[in-house]
């Protein structure tokens, strides 16, 4: 279409291009169907409606990183052992994982929910041996 025959080159200064006064053909004044003026002259509907009017509100977290894990680190089980005790009870210290950093100078049994596996690796290669919770209900015998 050439542009002399064009509605917003005929219509040049008349303000509103004939859409009208409110709407003029731009964004949703005109559009009923539409929720305008929700943050404006209509904020009393909004005020008046159900919650939660402007969708979702917060944010919710996955629940595995909610887990409640009572970790020990080799080099704290070092400090807690006397040198004589060949055993150690994780489990009913209120532990239930057992980390790998640091050494272990001597042999230990450690019984323990989960241990890592460079946690498992340093206390072989001390002479010690790790019993998890899955070892031990492998090993457990059932009942008839």
């Amino acid at each position: 279409m050439p542009h002399k025959l064009r509605k917003h080159r005929k219509m040049r200064g008349s303000r509103t291009q004939g859409y009208g006064r409110i709407g003029q053909h731009r964004d949703s004044g005109s559009k009923g169907h539409r929720k305008v003026g929700r943050h404006k002259h209509l904020w009393s509907l909004v005020c008046n409606m159900p919650e939660k009017y402007f969708g979702k509100n917060g944010f919710h977290s996955r629940q595995n990183i909610h887990s409640k894990e009572n970790a020990i680190n080799l080099n704290k089980l070092q400090e807690i052992t006397q040198p004589n005790q060949t055993e150690i009870n994780l489990t009913e210290m209120g532990f239930t994982k057992l980390l790998g950093t640091g050494k272990l100078t001597q042999a230990l049994t450690i019984t323990v929910a989960a241990a890592s596996k460079t946690a498992i690796t340093k206390i072989e290669a001390a002479g010690g041996k790790v019993i998890t919770e899955t070892q031990e209900e492998a090993t457990a015998e059932p009942e008839q």
